[in-house]
């Protein structure tokens, strides 16, 4: 259970890349054990592994002392290598409890890119001026899987949504020189592809996790903003991340300002995904009794803290709000957990 975790967080590290569905999920633990154990690698005592977790490709190492975590995490780069795997696996590491995104998992679709690049060589330059994210193959459609750390995914972005701010204009110049009859390469993104070309269009990518903390604790704050800058909005959803898309509101009179808008929204995401954590309570492999109380357990601890965001799924319930708020969560549920369990012990046999 990721509580676990959050008890000692400063001897647990988040590892991404990891590969999935390669080998078992024990003989995966297994290796990832050893790797961590290794001084070569700045490895010590292991107290925990927790590997498979509810996000995929990630795992969470608990060190029995801090200073080992430390030391890991200040040698950076990492290669998973065993004589049972196929090959090296390059491996990203983060303290645990960093921020609320310590991992995220997107699809990115490079098509739109297709014309005026490479997409293979493309790929190459992203991996090398962004060594903290992990890339999968980069697929014929031109759909290509991203983890990593929240801030990584937001500048691999930027720098998508520049390159193709610079395919737009080229593509101009070109319809100027050859004439109305041209049609040239559709300037419409991919489904999963972030892009911002018209100046009357601006988007603000955020942890999904985010919005919806957003949503429910800061819409007043953000409803102000986009009637301030005359602004409208709506929210598309990959996965962990979500792209709010702002644009001119057209049923208000006077100029927009849609970069300000932006600016504003980006301020405040910036602002909660350095002071939100996250605690992920795992369901899996819980009987259906077990779930229940654990649910209950939940909805009880989450009435004495009404700025913590509960978020159920069906393998998991995410628990989101301050830090100081998900320590004293994580204690109060722990306790009523443990309390149900007594008492379902002393209950007399029916």
């Amino acid at each position: 259970m990721a509580t676990a975790q959050a008890a000692k967080p400063e001897r647990t590290i988040v590892v991404c890349g990891i590969p999935d569905g390669l080998l078992g999920e024990d003989i995966m633990a297994d290796i990832l054990m050893i790797h961590f154990q290794k001084s070569k690698n700045k490895g010590g005592d292991v107290e925990e592994v927790a590997y498979p977790t509810t996000t995929k490709g990630v795992a969470y190492i608990t060190f029995e002392d801090k200073r080992v975590a430390e030391n890991v995490l200040r040698r950076g780069e990492h290669k998973l290598e065993d004589k049972r795997l196929d090959k090296g696996y390059p491996l990203k590491v983060s303290p645990y409890g960093q921020s609320v995104f310590t991992c995220v998992t997107c699809i990115l679709s490079l098509s739109p890119l297709g014309e005026k690049y490479n997409l293979e060589d493309l790929v190459q330059e992203l991996k090398k001026n962004l060594p903290n994210l992990s890339f999968g193959p980069l697929l014929p459609d031109g759909h290509i899987h991203v983890q990593g750390p929240f801030s990584a995914v937001r500048s691999l972005q930027d720098k998508l949504v520049s390159k193709a701010k610079h395919l737009v204009l080229e593509q101009n110049v070109r319809k100027k020189e050859r004439g109305p009859g041209w049609s040239g390469l559709s300037s419409e993104p991919g489904a999963n592809f972030v892009s911002d070309t018209n100046e009357e269009i601006r988007t603000v990518v955020v942890d999904t996790d985010i919005y919806h903390y957003m949503e429910k604790f800061k819409k007043k704050v953000c409803q102000r903003v986009l009637g301030k800058y005359g602004v409208s909005s709506h929210a598309s959803t990959d996965g962990e991340v979500t792209i709010i898309h702002l644009c001119r509101d057209s049923t208000k009179p006077g100029p927009s300002q849609v970069e300000d808008a932006r600016n504003a929204i980006e301020r405040l995401s910036a602002e909660l995904h350095g002071s939100l954590r996250k605690e992920r309570l795992s369901q899996k492999e819980l009987t259906r009794v077990e779930r229940k109380k654990q649910e209950q357990a939940c909805e009880l601890v989450s009435a004495l803290f009404p700025n913590v965001l509960i978020r159920p799924y069906s393998t998991h319930i995410d628990v989101i709000g301050s830090s100081s708020d998900i320590y004293e969560f994580t204690q109060e549920f722990l306790q009523r957990m443990n309390k149900m369990t007594q008492n379902s012990q002393k209950e007399p046999w029916r």
